[in-house]
């Protein structure tokens, strides 16, 4: 196919769809992940302090807001209506009881998390200040994580919440931010239980892809998926032949992959073409922070919900064509998809190959 052809979004189904958003507040969700906070403090500038060069901001409010793969969780919160569970750790400070809270108040339960005394709960405080005559402007960001991996007792602890909590959800997501609770034995133990009870099991995942082996779905960015594979992508062909040597590294059934601008990839073992969804609402972009947390909350509700993978992207696909409209770390829900897809004329929508 010659270079900027364009040809029709697959066809579908749109009752078929709608059915499967009408079922997304059905399943279970587990998330097990790296949890945190987002401390979005407030101030208005007031002068330049007289011991440094610095910015003198006076207070003016703080909003908490669930980061990270806390996000996803309350993603799926907002569309399954609180049927979500997360595991991930927090530590014995200020911070631990304020990301439980944050949790509970999003409807999401926190029976399975684990405490580690020996790690700050993980926080990333970005401080703003603004002026009468400015807009609101980020002034420094201040980390509060560890990034190793848990030690072995907070490790058994996490498989013992694991092995608690798989047999009672319907869906599993390993959302790995880098922060060091997912080390290969908890990937593992997931990985078998998933198996042993028929569940779905998604990860979202920005490297060492090799170390989830055996997943059903895998939901990476393109920047993530050329690092695996170690080559760019720059058409077709080599879309194609990322997808195939991704499934062959990690033994998946699915790929879902996040092309920014250029929509996403579906891919499934066994099938020879893939399948390309464009992007909705592309003028409408405000920031796209938290938008893949999104797209894999709900892509895992619409499988777990009996979708066909590339019908779960769709609803991926519109889910965060909402939240993109928004600023920060935003949730949508089922009434807003449904919304959504109907101000859509799928007709109109084409790719690129």
């Amino acid at each position: 196919m010659a270079d900027g052809q364009s040809i029709p979004c697959f066809d579908f189904d749109k009752q078929k769809l709608q059915g499967y958003i009408n079922k997304l507040n059905e399943p279970k969700v587990l998330i097990i992940g790296d949890m945190g906070i987002d401390e979005m403090v407030y101030g208005e500038t007031e002068r330049i302090s007289r011991e440094a060069p610095v910015l003198i901001l006076r207070h003016s409010n703080t909003k908490i807001i669930l980061g990270q793969a806390a996000n996803a969780a309350h993603n799926l919160s907002t569309i399954n209506g609180g049927k979500v569970s997360a595991i991930g750790l927090y530590g014995d400070d200020y911070y631990g009881p304020m990301l439980l809270d944050a949790f509970n108040k999003a409807g999401i339960s926190t029976e399975y998390m684990v405490k580690d005394e020996g790690r700050p709960t993980t926080v990333k405080s970005r401080i703003s200040g603004s002026s009468f005559h400015s807009v609101t402007q980020q002034v420094v960001r201040i980390d509060r994580l560890n990034q190793h991996a848990p030690s072995l007792e907070v490790e058994n602890e996490l498989i013992k919440s694991i092995e608690k909590a798989v047999p009672l959800h319907d869906a599993v997501i390993l959302s790995d931010y880098n922060c060091g609770l997912l080390t290969d034995r908890v990937i593992q133990e997931t990985v078998q239980l998933c198996k042993m009870h028929d569940k779905i099991l998604v990860a979202d995942v920005q490297k060492d892809m090799h170390r989830y082996k055996g997943v059903y779905a895998l939901t990476p960015n393109q920047p993530d998926s050329e690092k695996a594979v170690g080559y760019f992508i720059r058409d077709k062909k080599t879309l194609d032949k990322a997808g195939t040597d991704i499934l062959n590294i990690t033994d998946a059934q699915v790929l879902l992959l996040t092309r920014g601008g250029d929509g996403m990839a579906v891919f499934e073992k066994g099938k020879i073409e893939h399948t390309d969804v464009p992007v909705f609402n592309k003028t409408s972009v405000f920031d796209v922070t938290g938008a893949g947390d999104t797209v894999v909350a709900s892509f895992t509700l619409a499988l777990a919900a009996g979708a066909e993978p590339k019908y779960a992207a769709i609803i991926g696909n519109i889910a965060a064509s909402i939240v993109i409209r928004s600023f920060g770390c935003a949730t949508t829900s089922i009434e807003e998809i449904l919304k959504n897809l109907n101000k859509l004329d799928m007709d109109n929508y084409t790719i690129k190959a």
